[in-house]
């Protein structure tokens, strides 16, 4: 099953359950971004790993180690307002680029926590991976 098949597939999962626990990868619990696209200002869904703390959510550009960022790094850039879908509960979040070193390692920490292969791909690319912080609005 190819890449985007896959994650079709998850997001019919959780359209049928109405909840993202009906999807996961490798076991690990997934959230859905609902966002605007850079260039089509189409709606664009997207599953990442769930990484949780204090209400505050990371979306971890990792792209498998590729090197370059995936496509919804650029969404986020260009329309940082969106909706995030953990469990059955949608809500309203905006996404910050996280910059400052300390906070990095904190939210690098917490991913490589939540996904543990998160930390192979950091040894597959030169870029350094980024972080969004996804805060309630």
């Amino acid at each position: 099953m190819g890449q985007w098949e896959w994650v079709r597939k998850q997001l019919a999962d959780i359209d049928a359950a109405g909840d993202t626990a009906a999807a996961s990868v490798k076991g690990m619990a997934v959230v859905v971004m609902n966002q605007q696209g850079a260039k089509t200002g189409e709606l664009r869904r997207v599953p990442v790993m769930r990484v949780e703390a204090d209400g505050n959510y990371a979306a971890v550009a990792s792209k498998g180690g590729s090197p370059e960022n995936p496509v919804w790094f650029n969404n986020l850039v260009a329309h940082p307002d969106i909706e995030l879908m953990d469990g059955s509960d949608t809500f309203p979040v905006r996404a910050r680029l996280v910059d400052d070193p300390e906070e990095y390692r904190t939210w690098w920490d917490r991913s490589v926590a939540a996904y543990p292969p998160y930390a192979e791909y950091q040894t597959k690319t030169d870029r350094k991976i980024p972080i969004f912080v996804l805060e309630p609005r």
